[in-house]
C-alpha cells in the first residue's frame, strides 16, 4: 500500500520524463509498483482500527482463567472465552492481562538480599570454564564457596565435578576458614540431592554427601529448583572468579593453575568488597572467625572412589585422564582401582599390584618402571678384551703383528 503523497510525486516525476526505474530508485518502492500506479492505480489511505479491549466482566474473567486452568497461557484463554461465547482475539486477551503478567515476573525474579549473621552459613556453587593448560584448552570445574557474613572467598579447582571433588572442595574451604558454619546452602546438583519430598518441600540428600555432612556437623539446605538466586554470593563469586582470576590466562600446569588460585584467594581477602565496603579479611578476623565450630579431630576419608578398568597394552589404566602403570603381566585383564584423596592402588582379585601417588595433571602418565621388568630382553653380553697371552698362544708373538700393520719392524 503507497500513500497517496508518493503516488503525486510519481506522476510529477513521469511528467518530467523519469522512467520507471529511476523513479522507483528515487521514492524507494518497487519498480512494478510504480509501473502500477502509473497506469491509473488509485492510492489508499490505511485505516488504523481501534484496538479491541474487553469490557470489565469479560477482562474480569480472562483474568480469572489467566490465573486458573490456562496457568498463564493467553492463547488457552482466549480459547476458554470463545466458549463463553466472548469474542476475543488473542492479542486483545495479552493487552488484558498485560498488567498481570509483568507483575508477575518482577515477582518471579526480584529477590530479597538475605543477610547472615557471623558464623552462619557458607554458599557452595561449581562452575566451568576452558583454561589453557601447558598449550591445551582444558576444560576446568570450580568449587566455590563464600561465608555468608565476611564474604570470603574459598575456591579449588578439578577435573570432574563428581560427588567426590565436591566434598573435597568444601572440605577444603572449612580448612581455609579454620572452621564449620551452621549451614550449608548448595544447588540442586545432582551428586549431591537424589531427589525431593514435594509434600513436605524437602530434598533428599545423597547418602554419602549426608555423611559428610553430619561428620562435620553442618545442615546442608538445598536451593528450591530454579531459584538459584538464593545463592547470590556464591553466583557472584563464580563470575568473579571465571572474569578476575582465570580469563585471559595460560598456565604450564595444573598445579601452576592450582598455585596462581592460591595466591589470587589471598588478593581476593584484602579487596573492599562491593556490598560490604569492607575488606573480607578484616570483617572475618573481627566477627565471623570466632563464630565458626570446630573441625572434626578425625573427618571421614574425603574420596573413596572404586573402579573397574580394564589394562590397555601398554600396561596402564586410566583414571579421570592420568594412565598408572601396572605389573605389565595384567594386559587385557580387569582390575579394580580404589582412588584416594592422595594415593590410588590398584588390585587384581584381592592382591596390592599398584600403588601411586594421586595426581591431577590432566593428560599425564604416572609410571613405576619395575612394573614393566622383564619385558625388555637383556643386551648380549660382549666378550671380554682379549690378552696378550691369549694372542701369543696362537704362535706369533704381538711384534710381529706390530711388523705386519706398520711394514716393518723397529
Amino acid at each position: 500500500m503507497v500513500a497517496a503523497e508518493v503516488v503525486r510525486q510519481m506522476a510529477q516525476l513521469a511528467q518530467l520524463g523519469w522512467g520507471a526505474k529511476r523513479i522507483a530508485h528515487e521514492l524507494g518502492v518497487a519498480r512494478n509498483t510504480v509501473r502500477r500506479y502509473l497506469r491509473g492505480a488509485r492510492a489508499e489511505v490505511q485505516e488504523h482500527l481501534a484496538a479491541r479491549r474487553l469490557d470489565e466482566a469479560a477482562r474480569a474473567e480472562a483474568l480469572r482463567l489467566y490465573d486458573g486452568e490456562a496457568e498463564g497461557n493467553a492463547v488457552v484463554v482466549a480459547r476458554l472465552l470463545r466458549e463463553q461465547s466472548i469474542a476475543a482475539s488473542v492479542r486483545t486477551v495479552q493487552r488484558a492481562v498485560e498488567e498481570r503478567r509483568r507483575s508477575q515476573r518482577a515477582s518471579q525474579v526480584a529477590t530479597v538480599r538475605f543477610e547472615t549473621a557471623p558464623g552462619e552459613q557458607m554458599q557452595v556453587d561449581v562452575g566451568q570454564r576452558l583454561v589453557s593448560i601447558a598449550g591445551n584448552l582444558v576444560r576446568v570445574f570450580f568449587v566455590c564457596a563464600v561465608l555468608g557474613f565476611s564474604r570470603r572467598l574459598f575456591v579449588r579447582a578439578f577435573l570432574s565435578a563428581r560427588q567426590d571433588d565436591w566434598r573435597e572442595g568444601i572440605a577444603g574451604a572449612f580448612e581455609r576458614f579454620g572452621g564449620v558454619p551452621r549451614t550449608l546452602l548448595i544447588d540442586n546438583d545432582g551428586a549431591l540431592v537424589v531427589g525431593r519430598d514435594e509434600a513436605r518441600q524437602t530434598a533428599r540428600l545423597h547418602p554419602a554427601f549426608a555423611a559428610f555432612c553430619r561428620d562435620f556437623g553442618v545442615e546442608a539446605r538445598v536451593c528450591r529448583p530454579y531459584r538459584a538466586r538464593t545463592k547470590g554470593k556464591t553466583e557472584s563469586g563464580v563470575k568473579y572468579v571465571k572474569r578476575n582470576a582465570i580469563a585471559g590466562r595460560a598456565f604450564g600446569s595444573f598445579a601452576e593453575f592450582a598455585g596462581h588460585l592460591d595466591g589470587w584467594m589471598r588478593e581476593a581477602d584484602e579487596r573492599v568488597h562491593g556490598t560490604t565496603h569492607e575488606r573480607p579479611i578484616d570483617r572475618f578476623r573481627r566477627e565471623e572467625a570466632a563464630a565458626l565450630r570446630p573441625l572434626p579431630a578425625n573427618p571421614l576419608p574425603l574420596r573413596e572412589r572404586h573402579l573397574h578398568r580394564k589394562v590397555a597394552n601398554d600396561a596402564l589404566v586410566d583414571v579421570d585422564t592420568v594412565r598408572y602403570s601396572v605389573p605389565h603381566r595384567l594386559v587385557r585383564t580387569g582390575v579394580e582401582v580404589l582412588v584416594g584423596q592422595s594415593e590410588v592402588r590398584i588390585y587384581s582379585g584381592a592382591e596390592l599390584v599398584a600403588t601411586h601417588a594421586r595426581t591431577i595433571e590432566p593428560h599425564t602418565s604416572v609410571i613405576d618402571f619395575a612394573h614393566y621388568r622383564g619385558l625388555w630382553r637383556a643386551p648380549p653380553q660382549l666378550p671380554a678384551a682379549e690378552s696378550p697371552r691369549a694372542l701369543e698362544s696362537l704362535g706369533r708373538s704381538l711384534a710381529d703383528y706390530e711388523a705386519a700393520v706398520l711394514g716393518g719392524t723397529r
